[in-house]
């Protein structure tokens, strides 16, 4: 058995094997009942917000009770403004899938702050991820935009670095490399390249929300 975790109760998640998986952000349903026609998941999961509005808990009853008949549909609550928070949880959510599942996405419901976050899981599991789909115009089936399946595309010695910081505050270069074993001049040279990146703050050794989701 898998287990999504949620603050209130634990979601409990049968292994499936070679199913395709639908993960959607929710407010009103016409975005997922579009996704689900075209794409035919035998699982949704739904991100509602922790303190859902009386729309999303409508949204999520009409999806339960037409498509939940026929395809097992998951409600797992997320933050509302903290993206890093969001891409946390939907990293956890992919990562309890099987391997042999195909993930697929949907970001067009729910607020900006939560879709912008579950984009960034999928940066993170770049390979788990199958499409990430937008409904530009939620109500018409010809207006579904697929977008690119981007990662962060880090060597294992700046996942590493990423690791380090987000571990323990480092007051100097020479430090961290030691932490790191590597030389300063290389380390200096990483460091560079994921602040170009937004992973690591100008002028500090600190990880931005970005570099934070980068290192999931």
């Amino acid at each position: 058995m898998e287990t999504y975790i949620n603050e209130e109760k634990p979601l409990i998640i049968e292994e499936n094997m070679g199913k395709k998986v639908l993960i959607a952000t929710l407010f009103n349903p016409e975005p997922v009942i579009l996704a689900t026609t075209r794409l035919g998941p035998q699982k949704i999961v739904l991100l509602i917000s922790k303190e859902p509005t009386k729309e999303q808990e409508a949204s999520v009853k009409l999806i339960q009770d037409s498509l939940g008949k026929v395809i097992d549909v998951k409600v797992v609550k997320i933050e509302l403004y903290d993206i890093v928070d969001v891409a946390k949880k939907v990293v956890e959510i992919i990562d309890l899938e099987s391997t042999d599942n195909e993930i697929y996405l949907n970001i067009t419901s729910g607020r900006k702050t939560q879709s912008i976050g579950v984009l960034l899981a999928c940066y993170a599991r770049h390979e788990r991820v199958k499409k990430i789909a937008y409904n530009p115009e939620e109500d018409k089936d010809s207006s579904i935009v697929y977008l690119p399946r981007l990662s962060f595309k880090l060597t294992e010695t700046q996942k590493k670095i990423l690791e380090a910081l987000d571990k323990k505050k480092y007051e100097s270069i020479a430090e961290l490399a030691e932490k790191v074993e590597q030389s300063t001049a290389m380390l200096y040279r990483n460091i560079e390249e994921l602040r170009d990146m937004d992973l690591v703050a100008d002028q500090s050794l600190m990880l931005t929300d970005a570099g934070k989701i980068a290192r999931l």
